[in-house]
């Protein structure tokens, strides 16, 4: 019979240590093993493990403990039902975590910063967030998170999952591999959701399948090899699982009264209902009920969708949200206490960089990496003590800023799409001077390629050193040679009888403001003249996904290793997503409909599109996929379609002193999701 912490307290020490002794086990509970002391207890993954091999490691039987503020913080969660205890709530065989430095201590508030409702946002997302699998602190490969294990067949093509069997979702239904058939057949499948299939499921004219094996399997099978869809797993916000029971019941297939159930809340039809929580989107930061429709959400049972995260929405708002721990979180600690240890994030919206400098240096944030840039270090450098935390410099993967010229600009499309135009304005930029100004003279003046350097080994000079030297009297004689000339004597070069004079709009979520205004001194130089703007994240990516932007800018994000081996979508045109938009969008409509729409692509476009769907059936880092990646990466180079400033950039990351287990990062990035590998559900405020 397991012992409880009260009744460990009225052990004497001396029998317990005569008993430890004697034994070699421990009377009750386990040792309290963190990563800086594991007492040779080690698992099959870094700093984790099985309930069953962690027990068999330590010689021990874990009792579990939740957080005491649970009753009252689970009270607040719209429709949840009354708490049980702790040994109900957690899966049969929880994850068992081991903290970095000591077991935390529960409670508290952690605050964050973000710009707005989706900008800048999912650096606080990765701090709640789970998934199959994530990648292990030191980033250096996958291991277990929501699923216990995986196993693949021969050829890549089928990936099946183990669950933890009596894992729950938050409201305390049980989650199951219907859940995850759910999500994939009646969500990413359904027309009336999603319009079209996500590109990210679909080879050729075929759809991935998922199937549950049984309550606790599941197995997806693909039409082509996809080594790389296990990485998809482990950085992607898009979370491969919904809970049926929820959503379910407004659809007719699964509930008897669901079109009553529709009418009493004043949905019109199930993709209403669906789409009023599942927001039309795997990205889980668009408006909640809560702030989308308020008198809607008050007349529901629930006003968020059930989740698996470590935190669940409880307010939303135009200036912030609020998040409580989830009572039903998958993991414990190796003391045997359900994480997360911090009772709420509150997440405050600043659009202006400078207010949010101002709240960090004033001590009111507890943690932030998004959006903090070099420019900016000496200001949080001086002001540690006085706000009392301390700002790490960081590697970072994904930070450096492009420009891409729109090819299909209705005035200006043909001269864009000239590569000597693309030449001309990569040589015109001092990039030495933009990296000393801007980045402190840490990383280097770096073209853009459609692979993060580093990470992969098909990249070289090249690519990297391409058209990167300074050089405005090569920039002027190829603008003279594509016919670009200062007719009239004013500076600004003409083509066509048309000033070269653009409107440049950017959001300060894409970069150092700086350099934009640098550029648009270089440019100006050899007679192209740039008006630009600051637009919101929203506006700029909204402009961008019309075809709207005459010059797109963003941070060259989502091209590291594990990015590229579930995505490739850098290589091919729009060379971005929807959050990150690039240039050549005709030449997309035309690939995407068979030629019906769109502009035919050249003939290096073609090959790119043949490259990287062989690219994908490979295994990232084999002999064959550098082969592939390097022709890729040779076909960028010489169109230069996006144009690179600096790579190999670090960048800051800030944290409070009172953020308990908190350790360094090793790389500070988008591509594998901020914090996510870090385990911030072990992070605990001392105060």
């Amino acid at each position: 019979m397991r012992k409880s912490r009260r009744d460990i307290k009225k052990i004497s020490l001396a029998a317990l240590l005569a008993f430890t002794t004697a034994t070699g086990a421990y009377a009750s509970g386990c040792p309290e093993i963190t990563v800086e002391s594991n007492q040779g207890v080690s698992g099959n993954f870094p700093n984790q493990f099985e309930l069953t091999e962690f027990q068999s490691a330590a010689n021990c039987t874990l009792s579990f403990q939740g957080n005491p503020e649970m009753v009252t913080l689970n009270a607040r969660i719209r429709g949840n039902g009354e708490l049980p205890e702790v040994t109900e709530r957690l899966p049969a065989e929880p994850l068992v975590v081991a903290p970095q430095r000591e077991v935390g201590s529960y409670g508290g508030i952690l605050d964050g910063l973000s710009n707005a409702t989706e900008a800048g946002t999912s650096d606080i997302l990765s701090l709640r967030h789970t998934n199959f699998v994530r990648y292990s602190a030191d980033i250096s490969e996958i291991i277990p998170d929501i699923a216990k294990s995986w196993i693949w067949n021969d050829d890549f093509t089928q990936l099946t999952f183990e669950l933890r069997d009596g894992h729950r979702w938050s409201d305390g239904a049980p989650f199951t591999s219907e859940d995850i058939v759910f999500w994939f057949n009646d969500l990413i499948l359904n027309t009336a959701i999603y319009g079209k299939t996500p590109s990210t499921w679909v080879w050729g004219d075929e759809t991935a399948k998922v199937e549950a094996i049984d309550a606790n399997t599941v197995k997806f099978t693909v039409p082509q090899p996809a080594p790389g869809l296990l990485a998809r797993f482990a950085i992607s916000f898009i979370q491969p699982f919904q809970p049926k029971h929820f959503l379910g019941q407004y659809m007719d297939k699964y509930n008897d009264g669901a079109a009553d159930l529709r009418a009493e809340h004043g949905f019109a039809d199930e993709a209403e209902a669906i789409n009023f929580y599942y927001g039309n989107s795997d990205w889980k930061d668009v408006p909640s009920p809560l702030l989308k429709d308020a008198d809607k959400a008050n007349t529901l049972s629930a006003d968020v969708v059930p989740t698996l995260e470590a935190f669940i929405v409880m307010e939303d708002s135009t200036t912030g949200r609020r998040m409580v721990a989830n009572p039903y979180f998958h993991m414990v600690d190796t003391a045997g206490n359900q994480l997360p240890y911090i009772n709420e994030i509150n997440e405050i919206y600043t659009p202006e960089k400078e207010v949010r400098n101002l709240r960090i240096v004033n001590g009111e944030v507890d943690y932030k990496s998004q959006n903090l840039f070099l420019e900016d270090f000496p200001l949080y450098k001086e002001n540690e003590a006085n706000g009392d935390y301390k700002v790490h410099l960081t590697k970072s993967l994904g930070q450096q800023v492009y420009y891409a010229f729109n090819v299909d600009d209705p005035d200006f499309g043909e001269v864009f799409s000239d590569v000597r135009f693309r030449r001309a304005m990569s040589v015109a930029i001092n990039r030495k001077e933009i990296l000393d100004l801007v980045y402190l003279g840490q990383g280097e003046p770096m073209q853009a390629a459609p692979a993060e350097p580093g990470t992969v080994a098909f990249l070289d000079d090249s690519h990297l050193k391409n058209a990167i030297e300074f050089d405005p009297a090569v920039a002027n004689a190829l603008l003279d040679e594509v016919g670009i000339l200062d007719t009239d004597g004013d500076g600004v070069r003409e083509f066509n009888g048309e000033k070269m004079t653009f409107q440049m709009l950017y959001a300060n979520q894409g970069g150092p403001v700086k350099v934009h205004e640098l550029v648009r001194g270089y440019w100006a130089d050899v007679g192209v003249d740039l008006n630009q703007r600051e637009v919101s994240s929203d506006d700029y990516r909204a402009k961008g996904l019309a075809g709207e932007l005459t010059i797109a800018s963003w941070k060259h994000d989502k091209r590291s290793a594990p990015a590229i081996a579930q995505n490739p979508y850098r290589f091919v045109p729009p060379f971005g997503d929807r959050w990150a938009p690039g240039t050549g969008y005709g030449w997309a409509a035309w690939q995407q409909t068979d030629g019906a729409d769109g502009v035919e692509p050249p003939a290096d476009v073609k090959r790119l599109y043949d490259l990287t769907e062989k690219f994908q059936n490979v295994v990232i880092g084999s002999a064959e996929s550098n082969v592939i990646g390097k022709e890729i990466a040779d076909i960028h180079a010489a169109n230069l379609w996006q144009i690179g400033i600096v790579g190999n950039t670090i960048q800051p990351v800030m944290v409070h002193n009172n953020l308990g287990n908190f350790e360094p990062f090793p790389v500070a990035t988008y591509d594998y999701y901020w914090a996510l590998p870090f385990r911030s559900y072990q992070w605990f405020l001392r105060n």
